[in-house]
């Protein structure tokens, strides 16, 4: 059978010394190379080890005070110690608290025109459903002790992972921008009127948010969400546009989360892991993304709001509701704007990682490098974005949707149907080693063949398919299932003429 555990990569020792000759003989080569060859090289199969000795103190301390030494190295299973798998939870949870989902929920009521039952009814059902997706691959990371985006080499190979690669970080960079844009527009929020208020919201990615705080203290000036304006019952096509939505914003996790579970201990039960990843993004996800459709909901019939939100967006709405409390309302919106900073660092920490993988030479570039390089690159595209703000997000969520749709599809089926959830079959010696990953080809036809399937779905200001003008947009469930079933015979094929997986 050719998913049999043997063909499917819990290799013999015979055959892990046959296959650990070459490799060998290949690192010797490359550790006897000179000049600047020899900077860039990155042998192969090589894995993390603690290199602090080989450093300064300087080094030492930065260690010390939790600096990350490894990169995209594979970690060993001797490495992988951490059994405080809470903090899986807490590290989603604590960068999902803040006031970026709002703007998306915001989107179901003010843009899909949806009632706010229908909307947080849609937005519970997509919420509980997407999320599995990213909380199964974060698994992968304990188990393997591969990078998410290391992994999907396993599948997509060596050089056509470099399009993901791409993809997500700018997928991960964008959600940066909203949360910038957002924290930028609360600040601006906090003196209406203003001159320099005014310029900040009309470039509201100039937010700078330097700490956290929780948006619940929005409660206290709440009173007026009760007002929601009146629409018709919602229709079929409504709830999938914007239940494609909520797809773009959860699945999309999938690409970054098993970058926070490489240095937990394997011997764990799957479903403990998964539920600690699924419990930190959909518990402080749903009641803000909610929150979010009401202050939407309201803004057509309590005075004064449609304005609020015309200048300063979301911010504009918090502004409004906290008014009551004076002073310290504003105080209070201020943290709120810096809220976003525990997001926007779980975002930059995938997004260096992803970049560092995009050519050998990457990886000797240090981390915080990239970070900066993102940083600069986000203050032009923020106050772009922020100009059509609620077009931006929209179409950024709904475009994310589709090839996110792609990527969590071979992965999952990858681990499940080919390699049966056997995690070793994930070998370390071959993570940077082309010949012996996968091609790819499998992975990317099926993609592509899907692709005939999702453009159809599409339900965009910038296009309407044909099925999705039945339907509403279905492009991300076409995506993901589209490339699941073409994915399956291309890939059987690939291994039956490769012999192994």
């Amino acid at each position: 059978m050719i998913f049999s555990r043997k063909s499917a990569g819990r290799t013999p020792d015979a055959n892990n010394a046959e296959k650990g000759v070459s490799l060998e003989q290949e690192r010797y080569e490359n550790r006897h190379t000179t000049g600047l060859v020899s900077l860039l090289t990155v042998e192969d199969g090589v894995v993390y080890k603690p290199e602090a000795e080989e450093h300064t103190r300087w080094y030492q301390r930065l260690l010390d005070v939790g600096v990350e030494e490894n990169g995209i190295k594979p970690v060993p299973v001797e490495k992988r110690t951490n059994t405080q798998y809470n903090n899986l939870f807490t590290v989603f949870f604590t960068g999902l608290l803040c006031i970026l989902p709002l703007p998306t929920g915001m989107l179901a009521t003010t843009v899909f025109e949806l009632s706010l039952r229908d909307a947080s009814l849609t937005i519970l059902f997509f919420s509980a459903l997407c999320t599995t997706a990213p909380a199964f691959m974060g698994c992968g990371g304990y188990k393997t002790g591969l990078r998410q985006m290391i992994q999907a080499r396993y599948s997509w190979g060596l050089y056509i992972v470099t399009i993901l690669l791409v993809l997500n970080a700018a997928t991960v960079t964008g959600f940066s921008i909203v949360a910038a844009i957002v924290s930028g527009q609360t600040i601006a929020a906090t003196n209406p009127g203003n001159d320099t208020a005014s310029y900040t919201s009309g470039n509201a990615g100039n937010g700078s948010p330097t700490s956290s705080s929780s948006p619940l203290p929005l409660a206290w000036g709440g009173k007026q969400l009760v007002h929601q304006q009146e629409v018709p019952p919602a229709t079929a096509s409504q709830v999938l546009s914007y239940g494609g939505l909520m797809a773009g914003y959860f699945i999309t996790f999938g690409g970054t989360a098993s970058d926070f579970s490489i240095y937990h201990d394997p011997k764990a039960p799957l479903r403990k892991v998964f539920t600690y990843i699924y419990l930190g993004i959909f518990t402080p996800s749903v009641p803000l993304l909610i929150l979010g459709a009401a202050m939407g909901g309201a803004v057509p019939v309590v005075p004064g709001w449609a304005d609020a939100y015309e200048s300063y967006g979301t911010g504009g709405i918090m502004a409004l509701m906290l008014e009551p409390v004076g002073g310290f309302g504003k105080f209070v919106l201020v943290l709120l704007a810096f809220s976003v900073i525990g997001n926007i660092g779980i975002s930059m920490y995938p997004v260096a990682l992803n970049l560092q993988m995009l050519i050998p030479a990457f990886t000797k570039v240090p981390r915080f490098i990239f970070t900066l390089a993102v940083t600069a690159l986000m203050i032009p595209l923020s106050i772009t974005a922020a100009r059509a703000w609620e077009e931006s997000l929209e179409n950024f969520l709904a475009v994310i949707g589709y090839w996110a749709g792609f990527f969590d599809a071979v992965l999952i089926e990858e681990a499940i149907v080919f390699r049966r959830l056997d995690w070793e079959s994930y070998d370390h010696s071959i993570w940077n080693v082309g010949r012996k990953l996968p091609s790819g080809v499998a992975a990317l036809v099926a993609s592509v063949l899907s692709l005939g399937l999702v453009i159809p779905g599409i339900n965009e200001v910038w296009f309407v398919g044909p099925f999705a003008k039945t339907t509403g947009d279905i492009g991300f469930e076409l995506a993901f299932f589209g490339t699941a079933v073409f994915y399956f015979p291309l890939r059987w094929l690939e291994i039956k003429w490769r012999g192994h997986l």
